[in-house]
Formats: C-alpha cells, sequence, structure tokens
C-alpha cells in the first residue's frame, strides 16, 4: 500500500483529532442518524480535550457530509483534523467493529492503514475491438473513472463470404483489430501508471482482450489477470465480474504479501555481500531508528501489534520520533510528546515516500508485530 494519501497529514504538526465513524445508511431517517453521531463524536473530543474549532469542524464534516451509498448500505469514515479543519476524510470498506475518537500529538492512522492496506487497488479495462474504457476500483467509495481510448471503428465487422475480395476485407478488419489493440494496450499501461493501481484487469471481447495482453510490455502483464465476465455494452455480467475483482484483488496481495515477507525475512539474516548490518529490522527501537534516518523502505505491521501501542517520543516534524523522550532535544525538540509506535512509524514512513504491507497472518508477522525492510544499511 502506497502512504500517499497520509501525506495531508504528515505535513501539519498537530494535535490531531482521530475519528472512526459509523455513517451505514440502513434506517430512513439517516440524516438524523449523522447528527447523533456527530454529536457523540464531538462530545468525545470536547471530553478530550480537543479545541473548539476542530471539534466542530469535525462535528460539520459528519452531520452536512454525504449519506454514502445506497440505502441499506453501511460504511464508515475515518476523519483526521487540526486546527479548525478537517485535513483528511477518508470512507472505510465498512463501519469500524466500535466507533471512537481521539485527540493525540500523531494521528491515529494505524486503523485506517490495516483496514484498507491488504486490498490493491485494481484497474479494470472494459475492452471491445473498437476501444476501452477504464475504471479504479479501491476502497476509497465506488469507482473512478479513469479514462479510456477510441479506436479506429471502420472496418471492424468480418464478412461470411469466401469470395477474394471479402477475404482481403476481412484481412483489413483484423488488421484493424491488431491496431486498436495496440492502442488499447498503450492506454492501459499509461492509466495503470497514472492510477496507483496495482493490478490490471481485462474484461470485455475475448479475442481483443487476449491481443491486448500480449502487446503489454513483460513487468505489466506480470500483473494483469482476464475476466471471461463483463464488457462495455450496458447490461454485461456485472455480478461474476465483481467476483473476478475482489478474487484478483485478493489474489495479488497475498502474493505481493508473501514476497515481501520472503524479503525481510531474508534481510534479517546474516548477510551475503560481506556486511555485518541486515536489511530488514524490528523491535521498536531499531524502526525508530531507520525512521529518524529515512532509511524505511517497505514497513510492516500487524493488525493489534503487540509493538503498537509501545510508548514513543515525538516532535511535530514526522521525522522527530525517538525511543526515550531524552533523545527528541537532539532532534531540534525542545518539549517532546508521548504517542503510539504504529502511528508514529507510519507518519514517518508516508513522509519519507515509503509503502507499508499489512501482514494478517500472525504466523508470519514480524516479532512485536512491526517490522521494516530497509533502503539501506548502516
Amino acid at each position: 500500500m502506497q502512504l500517499s494519501l497520509l501525506q495531508p497529514i504528515t505535513d501539519r504538526p498537530g494535535p490531531w483529532a482521530s475519528v472512526y465513524a459509523d455513517v451505514s445508511h440502513t434506517t430512513e431517517d439517516a440524516a438524523k442518524q449523522r447528527e447523533l453521531s456527530a454529536n457523540d463524536m464531538a462530545s468525545r473530543l470536547t471530553a478530550l480535550g480537543a479545541d473548539r474549532a476542530t471539534r466542530d469542524a469535525v462535528h460539520e464534516a459528519l452531520a452536512d457530509g454525504p449519506g454514502r451509498g445506497e440505502p441499506g448500505a453501511r460504511a464508515g469514515r475515518a476523519l483526521f483534523a487540526t486546527d479548525g479543519e478537517v485535513v483528511l476524510d477518508a470512507p472505510l470498506p465498512g463501519p469500524p467493529a466500535a466507533p471512537f475518537a481521539t485527540w493525540s500529538p500523531v494521528a491515529r492512522v494505524a486503523p485506517l492503514v490495516e483496514a484498507t492496506g491488504g486490498r490493491s487497488p485494481c484497474l479494470v479495462a472494459f475492452v471491445d475491438r473498437t476501444g476501452a474504457d477504464f475504471i479504479l476500483r479501491d476502497d476509497t467509495g465506488g469507482d473512478q473513472p479513469a479514462g479510456g481510448v477510441e479506436g479506429e471503428t471502420w472496418p471492424v465487422h468480418r464478412t461470411a463470404t469466401a469470395d477474394w475480395s471479402e477475404r482481403h476485407f476481412q484481412t483489413r478488419v483484423e488488421n484493424t483489430w491488431e491496431r486498436n489493440a495496440g492502442e488499447i494496450a498503450r492506454a492501459a499501461q499509461e492509466a495503470y501508471e497514472n492510477s496507483g493501481a496495482a493490478v490490471l484487469l481485462l474484461a470485455g471481447d475475448p479475442r481483443e482482450r487476449r491481443s491486448v495482453y500480449d502487446k503489454l510490455p513483460k513487468p505489466l502483464r506480470s500483473v494483469t489477470y482476464e475476466s471471461e465476465h463483463g464488457g462495455r455494452a450496458a447490461g454485461a455480467d456485472s455480478v461474476r465480474l465483481e467476483r473476478d475483482i475482489a478474487q484478483v484483488r485478493a489474489v495479488h496481495e497475498r502474493e505481493r504479501t508473501a514476497e515481501v515477507m520472503g524479503r525481510f525475512h531474508a534481510g534479517e539474516g546474516p548477510r551475503t555481500d560481506g556486511g555485518g548490518t541486515p536489511y530488514a529490522a524490528s523491535g521498536v527501537p531499531a524502526l525508530v531508528e531507520a525512521a529518524r534516518e529515512h532509511r524505511i523502505d517497505t514497513l510492516l505491521i500487524a493488525p493489534h501489534a503487540a509493538d503498537a501501542n509501545r510508548e514513543v517520543w515525538v516532535g511535530p516534524r514526522a521525522d522527530q520520533v525517538a525511543s526515550r523522550s531524552s533523545e527528541v532535544p537532539y532532534l531540534g525538540e525542545v518539549r517532546p510528546a508521548s504517542g503510539r509506535a504504529d502511528d508514529a512509524l507510519l507518519r514517518a514512513a508516508a513522509a519519507s515516500g515509503a509503502e507499508t504491507v499489512v501482514v494478517r497472518d500472525p504466523e508470519d508477522a514480524p516479532a512485536g508485530g512491526l517490522g521494516a525492510i530497509l533502503r539501506w544499511n548502516h
């Protein structure tokens, strides 16, 4: 998971109001329920010591925000606010098990990452012989249009006769299909790179999608799948396509996690290049040191990690993090604040352009539930 979503949070010093709310639209009085939820979260923030402007900004966002989804839909939202402004309002895949609010020096982002970090964004290409439409499927709520491409529209239909001139015409038709497949492949590559997707799914005309697949660059083919369901035409088989999208995202995430954990466990052991320091780290002190030095390439986090709530000390900047309060003044902050290890490490990782992987198998997770693959050793 790329942590660019958290970038607005890393640029602000806080303190932060972090709210995880249930915004399910399951009753006819949804607007009234939103108001009650907004009042509840505002009261919690007041009790925690949040300033009035920030509390009111959260209340307004929850009370007046859109009721996401159709009636009957269950949904959640994560809001992060500071200095009287909601800086990030992110949809959740579902309502939180227990809605809550916090007021802390570092935004409470770990539950958001854990809720959304195990689901790879998927670019879906609906292909036919004249072009393609692209959508991005992720956990931000609904499908996001991701562009499209139109190829040549004539000739695209073959005839059924065997006359020489007709065979010549059919060759022209197939050449049009091939040229259009090349255009679709180039457009799909561009849409994939611009969308932040982790996987590409081709749906639609069987012959054309196979031709498109063959024309994709090899690295993109390695994360591209095909679906026999769905297409550009209205009324295409969307139910089974939904299943295929979910399956592709899950398969890719499992493979990605296995690959990353293989690198992590290999990096923990003795170096094979003559160096003495491993390219992987676990344990809060080692991770904090790596975060300060911008050495984290991939942060590993297990849900309910034992080390997640370990106390660390932070300053307003993302790289001002230490295991002991006495260390922070050396980083330029004379009045450090106490924070959670998982949130502080995620803030630092996001600020340095790192990514994160949520490790859901406890047996494969790093000791303590937190670890990292490093960009370089000392």
